[in-house]
């Protein structure tokens, strides 16, 4: 089938998203209804003021389209029936992701296994025409040399022999890092193959690397999230994550990545199996620690001190795997998707948590 038979528009009636009550779900709603979609928003608990406030307020904010909350959960199959049917599209960013001291088998079972039943419900919904999977980064990294440029043509378990023995079906249930990524590509795969045999629909992914940007609630403050190690940094800690805070941040604005999400409903060029990096649109969206930390000290010159990597006096006390490299190109070709610079989405991510009163 041609591609342009199944991208879509708010007149083809109300798209379902999952996991909007996340950080990345929530602003994929947001770009959708200031579009003017209806879109049917899936929870666990829409009774949850904490994590739908933020939601159900986007109806207050003069948009086109509106919001409709529906009760929907990973771990039950068919819950997702009802807010899915007749959607022409559903895009699916709930996800495991191990923020909440899931074990690893319980990351692969949430960000694979239960993506099965998620993509049963929305094709039994008799009207889809695009799936679009929050995928992963991860699903495409791999070990290459310093400097290597990744692109969508590359896929995490290439270059296996660099693994040492560890890229293997028996590491899901001890590696959190290798079940993550194994389920974010067999994912991948997965809908592809299905879309393919089925032959109404088109599957598309997003693959985000470090996505910063605005919180709009508390809830997406999420413990070890890239945004979360930022605002430690405000508070004059040190980068926590990588061994002496050293590490090449590739960053992608959270609202590019909501933008994008709705783009692959939409776009001509898109088709089954299409896959798009978000992360950096040039080298100014890759920083390494101590340059961020640099950035944030001049935006925000009134905090006394604000932490990041290990430095020896006013240089890195060490130096820093040149890497990942990788770059939004295909999706700002393809998609048509414009991206925010750099200093707005660090600016934009820490004045979000000084208004939510977190700084």
């Amino acid at each position: 089938m041609t591609n342009s038979s199944t991208a879509i528009s708010p007149a083809d009636g109300p798209i379902a998203i999952t996991g909007t009550s996340g950080y990345i779900g929530s602003w994929v709603v947001q770009d959708c209804v200031e579009q003017g979609y209806t879109v049917r928003a899936c929870v666990r608990d829409p009774g949850n003021s904490v994590k739908v406030d933020h939601l159900l307020a986007m109806n207050n904010e003069g948009h086109r389209g509106k919001v409709e909350l529906y009760q929907g959960d990973l771990l039950n199959p068919g819950s997702y029936d009802e807010a899915f049917n007749d959607c022409p599209a559903v895009i699916h960013t709930g996800a495991a992701v191990g923020y909440n001291k899931e074990t690893p088998q319980q990351v692969y079972d949430g960000c694979f296994t239960e993506v099965e039943h998620v993509l049963e419900s929305a094709i039994k919904g008799g009207a889809l025409k695009r799936f679009v999977f929050t995928s992963s980064f991860a699903a495409v990294g791999h070990p290459r040399p310093n400097g290597y440029v990744y692109t969508e043509n590359d896929w995490c378990g290439d270059n296996i022999e660099a693994y040492d023995g560890r890229w293997t079906e028996e590491m899901i249930s001890k590696n959190r890092d290798i079940a993550y990524a194994m389920a974010k590509a067999n994912t991948e795969r997965m809908i592809y193959k299905r879309a393919a045999e089925d032959g109404t629909f088109d599957a598309i992914a997003i693959l985000p690397l470090h996505v910063i940007g605005p919180l709009m609630c508390e809830n997406h403050d999420q413990s070890w999230s890239w945004q979360n190690c930022m605002k430690f940094m405000l508070k004059g800690k040190a980068y926590a994550k990588t061994e002496g805070g050293r590490m090449l941040w590739n960053n992608t604005d959270v609202r590019d990545c909501g933008r994008a999400h709705r783009l692959c409903c939409e776009s001509t060029a898109a088709s089954n199996g299409s896959r798009y990096i978000l992360s950096a649109a040039d080298r100014n969206g890759e920083l390494y620690t101590w340059q961020l930390q640099e950035m944030l000290q001049r935006m925000y010159p009134h905090v006394p001190e604000i932490g990041g990597e290990q430095m020896d006096g006013d240089k890195p006390a060490k130096p820093t795997r040149d890497g990942p490299r990788s770059y939004c190109l295909l999706a700002k070709q393809e998609l048509g998707l414009t991206t925010y610079p750099i200093e707005d989405t660090v600016s934009a991510t820490i004045d979000s948590y000084y208004k939510l009163g977190l700084l």
